[in-house]
């Protein structure tokens, strides 16, 4: 199961994905792309952590929906934000496959503080929407012509 969640023999992983992204590239969008970037990098590191907390804190709120669940921002305002972003959706992805191979987690009990979710169906919700985005950043990437591979 934890090899779901990062896993690249369908497609890129997310660190491949993300490595060298140009810093004058992180904010642009495309003519007819919704999203840049950054938007896609922080929507993923924001619902994957929402995900990952559900998971594990009944007392977790999860952001607004759908407005806490975008950057306002087009573009980091440096570096160190889109680092600190990356290095955090890393972060809560090895928590979440941590608690997937946990032996005392049940991945079919449902949670307690849930309405029918379980362990296993919140992994897989990470590595789907994690899986579908990534691909919109490997596009959004080849749109703005920095994607060198001929994959």
């Amino acid at each position: 199961m934890a090899r779901l969640l990062d896993w690249e023999d369908a497609h890129r992983n997310c660190r491949n994905i993300l490595s060298g992204w140009p810093p004058e590239l992180r904010g642009v969008k495309p003519s007819g792309c919704p999203h840049t970037a950054w938007q896609l990098l922080e929507h993923l590191r924001i619902c994957q952590w929402d995900i990952l907390e559900f998971s594990r804190d009944p007392n977790h709120v999860s952001p607004e929906f759908p407005a806490g669940y975008w950057p306002p921002d087009e573009a980091p305002s440096d570096d160190a934000a889109w680092a600190a972003s990356i290095a955090r959706l890393h972060d809560d992805m090895e928590q979440m496959k941590r608690l997937v191979v946990d032996p005392d987690v049940d991945l079919f009990a449902s949670i307690p503080h849930g309405q029918g979710q379980t362990i296993l169906r919140e992994a897989v919700l990470v590595a789907d929407h994690n899986s579908y985005h990534l691909g919109q950043l490997l596009l959004l990437r080849r749109l703005v012509g920095d994607w060198p591979r001929t994959d």
